[in-house]
């Protein structure tokens, strides 16, 4: 997996993985390693012979024209292959000196006759400046790349204080190579002894620009620093034998795998973000936003999985012969290199309270425009109409489902659909949400009889018909393949014996779709029938409601006794209900979310925090800065998704990942936002909308729908190719 999304991303990584591999040996990593200081790579010449190192400068300052986007594609792939050497120190300064206006380096850097070293912390080096001249003196102790480096990007305080960064060649500094934790791109200490500075060696750019160009560049490397943990403990856990099992067996470590590919997801997602606000023009604060999401999240996420790489490998993951030290010791030298991530989630939380949001906005083709003035004139006839008809127009329009096939949708691709909901928002349009009915309908239109189509079908996109779904029983909640409800062949159709459970909407539903026992002789998902059941006429039908931890009952028990189901009511075959419930049509809904970037618990969480009455502490803004970034990450996850589509890409992890993200940010949020409320939230009538209320509500989100549980072994088994779990008894 990788950040590249376009065809020119994904062919850039291609070259650059396909390089790696051939240069950067095993024998080249050992080789950096046990030199007792760094030199500069043997390959050096050819990566810059790639053209990689000046992708995101200007042509005319000897780079490619391409921008920041690009240069962290190729760094997720050169910290993948943990390729040694001053890389990211060199794009990094040069996209500093092109950001404060100085090119009279760049083609040397570019071209890599010129290595870059950089630090981000002033040590004792001081600038003092008066009306004729600014000296600097004193040390930098962590210069990155400074062993080798030929122009040094040096970060020092003025009179007030403050963050600078100097621009000094190798030659004017005295340069001690240092022991380093990072055993593949060294340390130096660089020494100033009153140098007097020319005033364009004192770069006119703002010390938080540089870290935010940092944070991006540093997020994209960790990215595949991370990748590599997870598809290295991956490639283990499927051929490592243990207890008589392949270990990737056991749920222990499926899961913590399984996890391992969430945060990293997490990680590539926010890296690629903040290179691509980079490369937009975003304004600076919301560049500076995104930027700080990533620091906040990519960077610790290398450096946890890297760790719990290191558990899953067991006793070779500890040793010196193996690579694993070796991501570790890169990923905990990026994350103290750049500050801590707390200082970047207070970084977050400081921007979202100032009211800085990430714009999830798609840039659609130009195809879209010709689609958009149909579009456009039939929603303006329709908002023209009564309020009493719009919701039909809409729905006999197309527009409840467009991307159902015509007549019930209109067949729309992603582009058409992307427009179609623009254009709603604009006329204020909102078509009727068939909720359940979303399931429902695709299946009916798949596998219905033209008689249950025409019954059934315009009827849901009004809102004539309200569904509900009755799969979950008291013994199959998740495995719905252990169903037990009996459907028994009688005169002119079915009678249905047996209970579900957890069936939300059934007291309000007009009709109820049921998953139904018909053959129990066959193995267990092929002896499932797919009924259409009336929940309003149905002797027999017994609808109790369940009260939930909450004290309400938005769900209920359903029992079946000896419930008439007639045959043309059946859906498809008998023996065919596993298969029907799994439907979805090949044209799937693309949509994006018109909220804001961060969620509605994101944005209540932060409403929340603007009312405590002493303000955020330490600790607060640092917890609140780690839920938003979650919020973020599950929305650009969600952002992903679309771009795949409308560019034709293959389908990535995003939506997997993105289901467990999103439930576990909604219950973070209501716990953090209780915890805030203290024993407020204990005392009195709570309403609905109070923290106690949706702290409670929350806890049926990672149950609901397929536990959290399920969904780690699903991203286990079909996204890292897991063994399945053991039948049981085997």
């Amino acid at each position: 997996m990788t950040m590249a999304l376009t065809e020119q991303e994904r062919d850039l990584t291609d070259a650059v993985r396909a390089w790696a591999a051939r240069t950067v040996t095993s024998d080249v990593l050992r080789s950096a390693v046990d030199a007792e200081t760094e030199e500069r790579p043997a390959f050096w010449s050819s990566l810059a012979a790639l053209g990689v190192l000046g992708l995101h400068l200007k042509e005319e300052d000897g780079g490619a024209g391409c921008g920041l986007s690009e240069t962290a594609v190729v760094a997720e792939e050169l910290g993948r292959a943990l390729v040694p050497g001053p890389f990211l120190s060199t794009v990094l300064l040069s996209a500093v000196l092109d950001e404060a206006g100085r090119s009279e380096e760049l083609a040397a850097l570019a071209d890599g006759s010129t290595i870059g070293a950089i630090s981000l912390h002033p040590g004792s080096l001081r600038l003092t400046s008066d009306a004729n001249q600014s000296v600097l003196a004193g040390a930098s102790d962590f210069v990155v790349s400074g062993q080798i480096g030929d122009l040094f990007l040096l970060a020092a305080l003025d009179a007030e204080n403050k963050t600078v960064f100097v621009l000094v060649p190798r030659e004017r500094l005295e340069i001690a190579a240092v022991e380093s934790y990072d055993l593949l791109r060294r340390n130096a200490t660089a020494t100033a002894r009153s140098l007097a500075l020319e005033p364009g060696d004192i770069l006119s750019i703002d010390a938080r620009r540089v870290f935010d160009l940092a944070a991006i560049l540093f997020s994209a490397e960790a990215s595949g620093v991370a990748d590599w943990a997870v598809r290295t403990a991956g490639d283990y856990a499927r051929t490592r034998r243990q207890f008589g099992r392949i270990i990737g067996q056991f749920q222990g470590v499926k899961h913590r795998i399984a996890r391992m590919l969430i945060r990293s997801e997490q990680a590539r997602v926010c890296a690629w973000d903040a290179a691509r606000a980079a490369d937009a023009g975003a304004p600076p604060a919301e560049v500076s936003l995104a930027a700080a999401v990533a620091g906040a999240t990519a960077l610790d996420a290398a450096f946890t999985l890297t760790k719990d790489c290191i558990q899953i490998l067991g006793g070779i993951g500890y040793t010196w012969e193996h690579d694993a030290h070796l991501y570790l010791r890169r990923a905990q030298t990026l994350l103290l290199m750049l500050g801590s991530t707390a200082s970047w989630r207070s970084r977050v939380t400081v921007a979202t309270l100032a009211g800085t949001r990430r714009s999830l906005e798609v840039e659609l083709p130009p195809e879209a425009e010709q689609v958009r003035a149909k579009v456009r004139s039939e929603l303006a006839a329709i908002a023209d109409s009564d309020d009493a008809d719009r919701i039909r127009l809409l729905a006999e329009k197309g527009y409840a489902a467009p991307h159902f096939p015509a007549p019930w949708g209109r067949g729309a691709d992603a582009v058409e659909q992307l427009v179609i909901a623009e254009e709603l928002a604009s006329f204020s349009l909102v078509p009727y949400d068939m909720i359940i009915g979303n399931w429902v309908v695709p299946t009916l239109i798949e596998h219905g009889s033209p008689e249950q189509v025409e019954k059934f079908v315009p009827a849901s996109l009004r809102g004539d018909i309200r569904w509900c779904q009755l799969f979950s029983e008291p013994g199959a909640g998740s495995d719905l393949a252990g169903l037990s409800t009996k459907a028994t062949k009688v005169d002119g159709g079915w009678r249905l014996q047996g209970q579900k459970v957890w069936t939300s909407m059934a007291r309000e539903a007009h009709w109820g779709i049921c998953l139904a026992r018909t053959d129990a002789s066959v193995p267990k998902h092929k002896g499932l029938s797919y009924f259409l059941v009336d929940m309003r006429n149905s002797p027999g039908l017994d609808i109790r409601p369940l009260r939930e931890i909450t004290g309400e009952s938005l769900f209920n028990e359903v029992f079946f006794d000896d419930v008439f189901v007639p045959d043309e009511m059946l859906v498809g075959e008998s023996g065919a209900g596993w298969k029907l419930a799994r439907t979805t049509l090949a044209n799937e809904r693309v949509s994006l979310s018109n909220d804001s970037s961060l969620g509605s618990g994101g944005e209540a969480l932060l409403s929340l925090a603007a009312e405590l009455p002493s303000g955020l502490d330490a600790q607060q803004s640092a917890v609140l800065g780690e839920v938003l970034c979650d919020a973020q990450s599950g929305g650009l996850l969600a952002l992903r998704t679309t771009l795949r589509t409308l560019t034709g890409a293959q389908p990535g992890a995003e939506s997997s990942v993105a289901k467990v993200i999103g439930v576990e940010h909604i219950q973070q949020v209501w716990e953090v936002a209780m915890e805030w409320a203290g024993p407020s939230s204990l005392v009195g009538e709570q309403p609905r909308s109070s923290a106690q209320h949706m702290f409670l509500n929350a806890q049926c989100l990672s149950i609901a729908g397929g536990t959290t549980n399920v969904q780690l072994n699903i991203i286990g088994e079909r996204l890292l190719g897991l063994p399945r779990d053991p039948e049981p008894g085997k």
